[in-house]
């Protein structure tokens, strides 16, 4: 039986009943959903309660006809479809019904179908004969508030920065001689070092504000002006300045720090070597105290114990050198030295190879170079003595007695740089993805054959889910390093054994993300996004060693892992994995059974958008990956297998666990990052942003959470659709959001973003 006068109850949910039988939408999930929507629906009456269940019998569906009459009946009314309300379809449904009644309430459950079955605009606009209004941009949310967000208490800092910028020596140009290229990044390291900008984490009496956190906040505005500015700034005043101040003593940065800071002096870090990369320990490189002349020797044995990639090699005068510290026979372990490399003419020492590593990737700005060492003498006092010293009589000296607390106490001072280099991969990604979102609000493609215009490829679902939960993550990512910067430099906490953990695992997979969100950004850009022009090319270049210096991931994830293993209190051996076990267990206060079946299918929206959920998710699969994997190591080593044998045979396992450590904790802190927001509406709009992003977490680690039965079938594929919903909600803002990131206009330099 055709109906065609339809009551006010029916009316406002004909449109829903079309979409999802146009569409066929329904599965018998989705069918309960709807029905029990109904059924909760006071505004109707029984017969109108009993009319709508009667359509949703997928034994006996609709006529066509009936469906037919439904689009009609939209189509006549005249009503607008708005793709950027927050629920287009209720909306929709709620026009269609205000023909009849000039007052009517907003029915709250219509917003529950829409949002519980996953419905996204660009699924039912074309079927609709029905004008629908497109808008680049919300104005509900305002960018400089956002920005404000982010940038914290360095506000008045960055604003002033972003400024300085503007002058025309940081315009971005193309450049492919690597010579010009590296004079022009010279030039303009050395106009940082002169306004005071390098020197900004050193200490007020050689020319700094002791503030590392926004040090790290202007490296990061130095990815918007070029990946090779940024590095050359973070080799010469982090790693070079930075070795000095933190490794060395008041002798040290009285001589040098300042010289530093201005560029005075030029400096590089020469720590990894072409046969030792990742294993610092394991480095060739000597440092012999020769007693006679009060001297240390630097020596590089043999061909390939040569120090590789180091930056700013061309240009420096000097180099802080990690080497094997032999004092009276006895090798003391990796210290740092500091080594003249040039005299002030710019000539090479005695001594001294350097040669240019040539042309690479990406960073071509950066002067990467490889250094040999042929017995040259230093002073004793160019030891950089902090944590370890060679007295006026010739002897060894240091406050820490054990050689390996010792050598990762001395790397341990060096995090700050590792932040940077996360924080460096994250301004690439939050630059690729600004570009091509700004794209996608004026490019225009396909559309129905009824259509004067084409329409914007951001209004895509497909092009909303490749861009908008990476934008999600890139807010999180840079709350989380915002708040590990700022726990590495609390001084009131000088043990910072569990930060390297953090940082370690974080900066892999941040970097990781990066190198993933720009290539996303490059496609989604397509061949636009693959002109030199458009900068996505070349941040492609510059972030992908990211990945790879200040630690390789792999290796990293590796080392978080073993950190959480022991918590730093156990050395890595049978009897050491005896002491982790218990302390594990003690932890293990649920015994991991397995989830109730009833919570691994859950899928309404409240449970799935609950952060209680998203940290529940996240917490447990690093505490199962944690048990399985100490249990594993100890299986192995009651065996007799040696321990450095059953690391082997789990880095898989360490790789996972490092994973979900870091995705754990980075979705905690962002979480009650949104706490502290005073302003209701924007702490909710970022809220939105970590459910979107900590659902896409819990949807790429799928197989592993349907492996343990933490999640069924049902609520896999909701958590999914929620990811799609969740992205199509945020299109309005999208802009805005984009925004938000802060980069000057003067930086945004691809003629595809104007």
């Amino acid at each position: 039986m055709v109906t065609t006068d339809y009551s006010l109850g029916i009316l406002q949910y004909i449109p829903f009943f079309y979409v999802i039988w146009s569409d066929d939408l329904l599965s018998a999930s989705e069918i309960s959903v709807v029905e029990n929507t109904v059924q909760e629906d006071n505004s109707l009456d029984p017969d109108e309660k009993k009319q709508l269940k009667l359509w949703l019998n997928k034994e006996n569906p609709p006529a066509d006809e009936e469906i037919k009459t439904w689009r009609q009946t939209i189509s006549s009314s005249g009503v607008k479809l708005v793709e950027s309300d927050t629920y287009p379809l209720a909306s929709l449904s709620q026009r269609l019904a205000s023909l009849r009644c000039d007052e009517c309430d907003f029915n709250e459950h219509l917003k529950h179908i829409e949002i519980n079955l996953g419905i996204q605009p660009n699924h039912y606009n074309h079927l609709f004969d029905v004008e629908v209004v497109h808008e680049k941009t919300s104005d509900l949310y305002d960018a400089t508030i956002l920005d404000g967000i982010l940038k914290g208490e360095h506000a008045p800092v960055v604003d002033e920065f972003r400024q300085f910028l503007a002058q025309p020596t940081f315009q971005w140009d193309i450049r492919r001689n690597k010579e010009d290229f590296r004079t022009r990044i010279l030039e303009q390291v050395q106009l940082l070092g002169e306004k005071g900008y390098g020197a900004m984490a050193y200490p007020t009496a050689y020319g700094g504000t002791d503030n590392m956190p926004t040090y790290a906040a202007i490296f990061e505005h130095l990815m918007f002006v070029d990946g090779s500015l940024a590095v050359k700034f973070g080799v010469q005043f982090g790693l070079f300045g930075g070795s000095i101040q933190k490794l060395g003593t008041k002798k040290h940065h009285d001589q040098y720090l300042s010289d530093a800071g201005k560029t005075n002096l030029l400096g590089c870090f020469a720590m990894t070597e072409t046969g030792h990369g990742s294993n610092v320990r394991g480095i060739r490189t000597t440092a012999t105290y020769d007693p006679t002349t009060d001297s240390i020797i630097i020596h590089t044995p043999g061909k390939n114990d040569n120090k590789e990639y180091i930056g700013n090699a061309l240009h420096s005068t000097i180099a802080t050198v990690f080497a094997q510290l032999i004092v009276n026979g006895k090798n003391e372990g990796v210290h740092a030295i500091l080594v003249p490399l040039r005299n002030e003419r710019h000539e090479l020492l005695e001594g001294i190879t350097i040669e240019d590593n040539g042309y690479k990737l990406g960073l071509n700005g950066v002067d990467n170079g490889k250094i040999w060492f042929n017995s040259v003498s230093v002073p004793r006092e160019n030891l950089l003595d902090k944590y370890g010293e060679i007295t006026s009589e010739g002897n060894y000296s240091s406050s820490i007695k054990n050689p390996n607390k010792r050598f990762f106490t001395m790397l341990g001072t060096l995090v700050g740089g590792r932040i940077c280099v996360a924080r460096g991969a994250l301004g690439g990604a939050k630059m690729a993805l600004t570009i091509a979102v700004k794209h996608a609000l004026n490019r225009r493609q396909f559309n129905d054959s009824i259509k004067i215009q084409e329409d914007l490829i951001m209004d895509y679902p497909t092009h909303q889910i490749r861009l908008t939960p990476d934008i999600a993550s890139a807010y999180v990512y840079h709350v989380v390093l915002e708040e590990m910067m700022k726990r590495y430099s609390d001084d009131s906490q000088p043990d910072k054994r569990q930060i390297e953990t953090q940082v370690a695992g974080l900066k892999s997979v941040i970097t990781w993300f990066a190198n993933d969100t720009i290539q996303e950004c490059r496609e989604a850009c397509g061949g636009k996004g693959y002109l030199l022009e458009n900068r996505i090319a070349d941040l492609k270049g510059d972030v992908d060693i990211f990945t790879t210096f200040e630690g390789d991931n792999t290796v990293l994830l590796q080392l978080a892992a073993k950190g959480i293993l022991s918590y730093f209190k156990a050395e890595f051996n049978s009897a050491g994995f005896t002491s982790v076990l218990k302390l594990l267990q003690s932890q293990l206060s649920d015994k991991l059974t397995a989830i109730n079946p009833l919570y691994s299918n859950k899928v309404d929206a409240e449970h799935l958008y609950n952060p209680k959920f998203h940290k529940h998710a996240f917490n447990y699969r690093t505490r199962r990956l944690t048990y399985t994997l100490a249990m594993r190591i100890r299986g192995y080593i009651k065996k007799g297998v040696p321990s450095y044998q059953a690391f082997l045979k789990v880095q898989t396992h360490l790789l996972a666990l490092g994973k979900a450590y870091s995705t754990e904790l980075a979705y905690s802190i962002f979480s009650e990052f949104c706490t502290t927001i005073e302003d209701e509406t924007y702490r909710e709009l970022l809220e939105k942003v970590g459910t979107l992003h900590a659902l896409q977490q819990i949807h790429l680690d799928a197989r592993w959470y349907l492996e343990q039965g933490y999640l069924g079938s049902t609520k896999s594929k909701a958590i999914r659709q929620r990811v799609e919903r969740l992205s199509t909600e945020l299109r309005p803002h999208i802009e805005v959001l984009v925004d938000g990131f802060g980069i000057p206009e003067h930086c945004l330099t691809a003629p595809i973003a104007q």
